[in-house]
This record gives C-alpha cells, structure tokens and sequence, in this order.
C-alpha cells in the first residue's frame, strides 16, 4: 500500500504542478478550455492575474506534496502528505460548490484517495 500512497501523491502533485501552469502561463488559451463552462469567454483576459495567483497556490500545494517525499522520518513524511492532500482536498470541494462539480472528480477525489492510502500505508 505504501507504493500505492505514493504514486497517489505523486500524480497529485504532478497534476497540481499542470494547474500551476496553466493558471499562471496559460490562463487565456488552456485555460479557457479547462473553464469554459464555467467563466465566460471574455472573462479571461481581465481575470488573468487573479488566476496567476490561484495558480502559485496550486505550485505551493504541489511543493509540499513533493518536499513530503525527502523527509526521512516516517512520522513527519506522513503527516506533511496528509496536510498537503487534506488542503488539496478542501480546495477540491470547495471549487466544486463554487465553479464547477468536475473539480471535485478532478481534484479532490485523487487527493481523498491518496489520503486513504496513506492511512492504510
């Protein structure tokens, strides 16, 4: 199961590095693909800054999740993950009730389940 947890944790830090991105570099072209039922078209340009910033906290979730992997004690690498996908998880939800469900699926869930695995590690 410990394998299981990390590949979780991996593939939500590596999707979380993707949102960085997006957000931060690609906001009104990706961006506007990911989002486009959820903010209308002329909304990206003037939103772009505000989706830069989004996208750094992306980067800082992201960071954690990976800085999870060169802690040496079992305890503190275990704990660092679960509060790294716990926020990832909280975010998830939350976009989901105030953007879009698919967030949720997107998001939250792949982090949830890293979680579950963790705790059964």
């Amino acid at each position: 199961m410990e394998i299981v947890a990390k590949i979780l944790i991996a593939v939500v830090a590596i999707e979380h590095l993707y949102i960085l991105w997006m957000e931060m570099f690609a906001w009104e072209t990706k961006g506007k693909e990911v989002f486009k039922k959820a903010l209308p078209a002329e909304m990206f340009k003037p939103t772009k800054g505000l989706a830069a910033n989004q996208g750094l906290y992306n980067g800082f979730l992201a960071a954690g999740l990976i800085w999870s992997f060169l802690i040496e004690d079992p305890k503190w690498q275990t704990n660092i993950a679960l509060f790294f996908l716990g926020c990832v998880a909280i975010a998830g939800i939350y976009g989901a009730v105030s953007a879009t469900k698919k967030i949720f699926f997107v998001q939250a869930l792949p982090a949830i389940l890293a979680i579950v695995a963790v705790l059964l590690k």
